[in-house]
């Protein structure tokens, strides 16, 4: 390590560790369900007669941060929450996720939960009764990823939706008071994440919002930004192969 780049965790990391850990009450505590070991196997191939190697990594992702910010830009994998920011713990290699705090960010229903859901995999909106998609693994989702710094009013499901979303009715978003408190705000910092497998030539959501994961890993491109410290973010600015 040069101390040249920061890397922070993303859900695949955090999926890792918790494929890994065992859980007191009993198994892990990511199950080892069908669906969670299919979406495991390719690591897991990687690393095959390397134990040693494969534990080392699992230590190392437990010390990864959460998020990275200075007094310029905020970088974080899926989404941005002052509340969830809050309310998740410091990690770095002094203190690297752990113990009661790795479990109880895995038990639905309590804030570290909501805190780790939503900062590492996006926050979502529930689809109205009987509307399903599958995606890009198969599976049926009664959910879907939203544009979480946009004010939901004026917005249909298809427009509040985050990357493709074709398959979704041009109907208002139910519920939008819910989700309008905690939009991130135009005079926020801007904001760098990845996640969202968007596809196409890459452009800014808005001046402080840029994602750079545009699907390099299914035949899309490899993102960055040249950033020199702009409160407004620029389309020229960004770089891809």
């Amino acid at each position: 390590m040069r101390g040249h780049a920061k890397a922070i965790m993303g859900n695949h990391e955090y999926n890792a560790i918790c494929f890994h850990e065992e859980d007191e009450r009993g198994g892990h505590l990511r199950e080892h369900s069908i669906k969670n070991v299919l979406q495991h196997h390719e690591t897991l191939k990687q690393f095959h007669n390397r134990q040693k190697k494969y534990n080392e990594f699992i230590e190392w992702f437990k010390t990864l941060p959460l998020y990275y910010e200075t007094d310029h830009f905020r970088a974080i994998h899926a989404s941005w929450d002052d509340e969830n920011i809050k309310r998740l713990p410091e990690v770095n290699e002094n203190r690297p996720l752990n113990g009661e705090t790795l479990e109880e960010s895995t038990q639905k229903g309590t804030e570290l939960y909501r805190a780790f859901d939503e900062t590492l995999k996006g926050k979502e909106m529930e689809l109205p009764k009987d509307l399903t998609f599958s995606d890009k693994d198969g599976h049926e989702r009664r959910e879907v990823r939203i544009k979480w710094w946009e004010d939901p009013n004026g917005h249909t499901l298809r427009s509040f939706a985050v990357g493709k979303s074709d398959h979704l009715p041009d109907h208002p978003v139910e519920n939008a008071e819910s989700f309008k408190d905690s939009r991130y705000r135009e005079d926020e910092k801007p904001v760098f994440f990845g996640h969202y497998w968007l596809r196409g030539n890459p452009s800014l959501y808005r001046n402080n919002i840029c994602c750079l994961d545009y699907s390099v890993a299914k035949g899309g491109k490899l993102v960055a930004y040249r950033f020199d410290g702009e409160k407004d973010l620029t389309d020229e600015k960004l770089v891809f192969v």
